[in-house]
């Protein structure tokens, strides 16, 4: 529900977390001109427990008016930032992003395994990275893949979970590991400026090296004996409209 109220020309949207949203939008452009509209907003709105507001990168000289307000940071990413007022002591706010995605996978064809040699490591490990935005599991494989091999690889299952804290900027980092099966097998480095060294490896070989880590070989272990959680593609799990999803089982 959207409602523009008699005492400001700022657009309030209601949330359901009891809170209202100011719509970035229709924000004056200048800065005292929004502080006024913001005062009547926090001396008029009741019954309500958070006041939001969503600011783009160029809206940013509006950030040290709102701090003097009371408004805190939430979350936020390269072109915006969110930020919050608790209108009562102590309400309900929805958790702010709090750990970064990665992907890993297990790709082995005819006993060999793919792996790969990074700048940062230099060691073999297996292929994968980050999870960018709003990006599924399988699709971040995929590309993750392909950037770092050449291969063209299709996702089978999800092998292993691992969840570490701190990691990147002390937040939490959740890795999982999935098993693909290889569409190519010509190497073929995209991402040379990451990227050392991508290779086929006998698995035996890889298991017995000693210059690789305990936890990849755990993981290509369990890999080799275990079916996984495989995708369920029932289009009828989740009711909720306009969202992508990823389900396993």
């Amino acid at each position: 529900m959207i409602e523009n109220f008699e005492f400001t020309t700022v657009i309030l949207n209601h949330d359901q977390y009891d809170g209202i949203t100011i719509d970035s939008s229709s924000i004056p452009n200048n800065v005292l001109e929004f502080e006024k509209d913001l005062c009547l907003i926090i001396e008029k709105i009741e019954n309500k427990k958070l006041l939001w507001v969503k600011l783009s990168i160029e809206q940013s000289q509006f950030i040290p008016m709102l701090t003097k307000h009371n408004f805190v940071f939430h979350h936020c990413n390269e072109r915006d930032i969110t930020l919050v007022k608790r209108l009562i002591v102590k309400p309900v706010i929805p958790t702010a992003t709090n750990h970064t995605l990665g992907v890993g996978a297990v790709v082995i064809d005819d006993d060999k395994l793919l792996v790969i040699k990074d700048r940062i490591w230099q060691k073999y490990k297996l292929p994968g990275g980050h999870i960018d935005d709003s990006e599924n599991i399988s699709n971040a494989l995929k590309r993750e893949v392909y950037e770092e091999t050449g291969i063209e690889v299709e996702f089978e299952s999800i092998v292993s979970l691992g969840h570490f804290s701190p990691a990147q900027f002390g937040e939490s980092n959740l890795y999982v590991v999935c098993r693909a099966t290889a569409l190519s097998k010509e190497i073929n480095i995209i991402d040379d400026e990451e990227i050392m060294d991508a290779k086929w490896i006998d698995i035996q070989e890889y298991l017995a090296c000693e210059d690789v880590h305990s936890y990849n070989k755990a993981i290509v272990k369990n890999a080799l004996e275990t079916i996984g959680f495989k995708i369920d593609t029932r289009t009828d799990l989740i009711t909720r409209e306009n969202i992508s999803y990823e389900i396993f089982f």
